[in-house]
């Protein structure tokens, strides 16, 4: 039981991590127009995603959900 603690405890990290990395590289494309080395378009990507959810209909309102609850 406590190595699956442990385990879901690493991920809650990582998971963390990653939000908080994706938020910087947000602000930095935003601000620095795209053009950032190792970043890319990361808002443009997100973007695209919200769009092909939305295209999507019910299978991507069902997706969303399913990422949303992956964050709470």
């Amino acid at each position: 039981m406590k190595m699956l603690q442990g385990l879901s405890s690493t991920i809650h990290s990582l998971t963390t991590i990653v939000i908080s990395l994706l938020g910087l590289g947000v602000v930095l494309s935003l601000l620095g127009g795209g053009g950032i080395p190792f970043l890319g378009d990361v808002a443009g990507n997100i973007v695209s995603l919200v769009g092909q959810l939305g295209d999507a209909g019910i299978v991507g309102l069902i997706a969303a959900i399913i990422i949303l609850g992956f964050y709470k």
